[in-house]
């Protein structure tokens, strides 16, 4: 069942979207090279609780952290740790907060000084999947259509979309009904209504389609090694189109 959000609970959720993107501002200033993943996880842990909300993350089926930090050939999952980050790696931040039981969930990948230009253009056809995907949200499209908006950017520039991972429904649970894939046929899939809230997060690689897990169960990387990228927003459908919750 997808849940139908009403203006109240639609107005927590932007509060916990403006959370969201404000600690994802906090990332973008403190992501340089010789910063560790687990100083970032600090910061963003100290400045969602310091607005009255928890992170969404932390503790959610035994996951460690308050944000996810996946780095280079990392798609998502990663515990932040000792690492540094070093000049031209990229990293993927998933960050969740939770506000008076709702959710916000927003994934950016961001570049570490300066990063090499194909790691630059992955980052902008990624970015630019899931705005395509955004473009074609309004009442009674099919799900599906904004599953093929975002693979067709995704693949007409040459990269892979991962299928084993994908958007899905947000509110008062983290994870809700619909599944949203970023492949697929158009005119397909539930009828999009005004009061929905979905998370849309294209996921690519620069190789093949393929990944697996690490030995910590929760890692996930590419097979073949190549880098990847992870940009999401949650969105809440509206009369005449789409509203970014978590807009930065």
């Amino acid at each position: 069942m997808i849940v139908i959000k009403s203006e109240k609970e639609l107005n927590l959720m932007r509060e916990a979207g403006r959370i969201v993107a404000e600690t994802h501002r906090l990332m973008k200033q403190a992501i340089v090279p010789g910063v560790t993943t687990a100083e970032l996880d600090r910061i963003a842990d100290a400045f969602i609780r310091s607005q009255g909300a928890v992170p969404s993350f932390k503790g959610y089926n035994g996951f460690p952290a308050s944000i996810c930090a996946s780095t280079n050939e990392e798609l998502v999952h990663g515990f932040p740790g000792p690492r540094k980050l070093v000049e031209g790696d990229i990293i993927s931040i998933d960050i969740g907060a939770q506000y008076q039981g709702y959710h916000g969930d927003s994934a950016w990948t961001y570049g570490v000084g300066q990063i090499s230009d194909e790691a630059q253009r992955l980052l902008d056809v990624t970015e630019a999947s899931l705005y395509a995907g955004l473009e074609l949200v309004r009442p009674d499209v099919r799900l599906f259509t904004v599953s093929h908006g975002i693979q067709k950017v995704i693949e007409d520039a040459g990269f892979s979309v991962v299928r084993e991972y994908v958007g899905h429904g947000v509110g008062a649970a983290l994870h809700e009904e619909p599944q949203i894939p970023n492949y697929g046929a158009p005119d397909r899939g539930p009828r999009l209504k005004p009061g929905m809230t979905l998370a849309i997060e294209p996921m690519v690689n620069v190789g093949e389609r393929y990944v697996k897990t690490l030995s910590d169960n929760w890692t996930v990387v590419t097979v073949d090694g190549s880098l990847c990228a992870h940009f999401e927003h949650t969105i809440a459908v509206t009369e005449d189109g789409y509203e970014i919750l978590t807009r930065a």
